[in-house]
């Protein structure tokens, strides 16, 4: 069975209030989990809600992370998504666990775009080079 691509879905609670509600941090949790995942970044877009929370994408070549988040709550949910097999969605969910001060997460993990009769690799996706 093969699928296009990876999606972990995080909720993260009881995170660090001040952290998920500054732009600054969140962004840059963002930005650097990609890199650490070894995505390629194409975009980064974020908005400031008023009076509280954070939303924002990095667009990566292999897909998107994804945040929005609720200070008043300590929560956070993230979205992971990945194509191919180089990107390391893990790496990505675990450093904004830790950057995001997360005490409690669940991690949830979806293939997406599966073809139960796909007799080949499916072209499009990026390979690791070795």
């Amino acid at each position: 069975m093969q699928a296009l691509g990876r999606h972990l879905l995080l909720e993260l609670f009881d995170c660090d209030a001040e952290a998920i509600n500054s732009l600054e941090v969140v962004k840059s949790s963002m930005v650097e989990a990609a890199r650490l995942a070894q995505a390629t970044i194409v975009d980064v877009v974020f908005h400031e809600f008023n009076p509280s929370g954070i939303s924002g994408v990095v667009v990566i070549a292999e897909s998107h992370l994804a945040i929005h988040t609720w200070p008043e709550y300590r929560y956070a949910a993230v979205d992971v998504f990945s194509c191919g097999d180089v990107l390391q969605p893990q790496v990505a969910a675990e450093y904004l666990m830790e950057q995001l001060g997360a005490e409690r997460a669940s991690v949830v993990e979806v293939q997406r775009g599966i073809f139960l009769h796909a007799s080949a690799p499916l072209p499009h996706k990026p390979v690791a080079v070795s």
